[in-house]
């Protein structure tokens, strides 16, 4: 229902004036970046059109159909995603439809990212040609309840080119009574021809306050500080604020490594305190052992974006900082040594070590490496 999506109040306007006016188009184009609600807007959408007892501004939720929409069952409702082509049978969505629709369920907002991980694959995943032909006939079946039919293809662009273009005759010749909801975020990738027929809907990011609403009630035992400052950085995506407390505990692991990493490092350098670089050649074997290479590469990348930070930090303009509370009370003191003297070599050392890691090189002699690097970088 529009009630259950995060803001998006003037697209909802439009969509619900849509159907009042009794002009519904029969191809649009849901268009915006992940995380913004562009999937929901689309299946509330169709559930306010098919609702038997529809309200000014939202469907009832309790008639028939919107029962059926709730659990994402409606006989009339059917869905087309990219899926993984299981050797020579001509997969097609319906094979994983359940999964689909039980990943809307269970996460709301998610991109391909986290269906990929849903279905446990690394490999590209499309809208294979034979798809089309189950959208054809999909819609040339009569209506089971009487009312609009809707395929809802989410991630058009990822259609093969076959696909698409088979397509094209139900966008120019729809059946009546048949809505498709195209949900894309790189319209660019569609072919010219298919966004030339359908109507394009705007989804613009959201607004911050409309973000903050849903993190409290998602998560309510986080502070209005952390709440605001996720809020801020999520550049008005949902799921983007949504992962950044999600990786909260993971972002506490490294900034704890780069505390340590940085401090001691100019213990060494500026004090000529050895006990320091024996803490640090330690830190650089025990770092080198756990948690694998995944865990060294997401360290270096995370330094790499703080040391970002501190330099920017120094400019005292905090609409253009992205650090949580914890990194801003670091950086406070912190920042001043990264300057315009050291902040080019101090980046490139880290995303060299990020390189090496990648390349299977000794991980504890790319760390160690680096430790005496970052030591000299620091000296003053």
């Amino acid at each position: 229902m529009f009630s259950d999506i995060i803001g998006q109040e003037k697209v909802k306007e439009r969509l619900i004036r849509s159907v009042h006016d009794g002009r519904i188009p029969h191809a649009q184009l849901f268009v915006g970046p992940s995380g913004v609600g562009k999937l929901q807007l689309a299946i509330a959408y169709a559930q306010y059109i098919n609702c038997t007892n529809r309200g000014e501004k939202d469907a009832c939720g309790v008639c028939p159909s919107c029962l059926k929409f709730k659990t994402l069952e409606h006989p009339d409702l059917h869905f087309v995603f990219p899926i993984e082509k299981k050797g020579s049978r001509n997969s097609v969505c319906d094979d994983f439809v359940a999964d689909f629709r039980s990943m809307i369920r269970e996460y709301g907002y998610f991109d391909l990212a986290d269906w990929q991980r849903e279905l446990g694959v690394t490999k590209q995943l499309l809208i294979y040609a034979n798809e089309s032909d189950e959208i054809i006939r999909k819609l040339n079946y009569k209506s089971y309840e009487g009312n609009y039919k809707f395929m809802i293809i989410w991630l058009p662009e990822k259609m093969n080119v076959v696909c698409a273009n088979k397509i094209l005759k139900t966008l120019e010749e729809p059946a009546e009574k048949t809505a498709l909801l195209l949900v894309s975020e790189q319209p660019d990738q569609l072919l010219a021809t298919i966004r030339s027929r359908t109507q394009t809907i705007q989804i613009p990011p959201l607004a911050s306050d409309d973000i903050e609403e849903a993190l409290k009630n998602k998560f309510p035992t986080l502070s209005d500080a952390a709440v605001h400052l996720y809020a801020h950085t999520s550049n008005g995506s949902f799921l983007k604020a949504k992962r950044l407390v999600e990786k909260d505990a993971e972002t506490e692991t490294n900034l704890q490594q780069f505390i340590f990493l940085m401090r001691k490092a100019w213990l060494v350098g500026n004090k000529k305190d050895y006990a320091a670089l024996q803490e640090l050649r330690n830190w650089s074997e025990t770092a080198s052992s756990d948690g694998g290479r995944d865990a060294q590469k997401n360290f270096l990348a995370y330094a790499q974006h703080l040391l970002r930070e501190n330099f920017i930090y120094n400019f005292h303009c905090a609409e253009l900082n992205y650090m949580t509370l914890d990194e801003q009370r670091f950086s406070a003191n912190f920042s001043p040594f990264v300057n315009e003297r050291n902040v080019e070599q101090l980046m490139e050392e880290f995303a060299l070590a990020e390189r090496h890691i990648e390349q299977n090189v000794n991980s504890k002699i790319v760390l160690f490496d680096l430790v005496l690097k970052v030591i000299v970088l620091l000296k003053m």
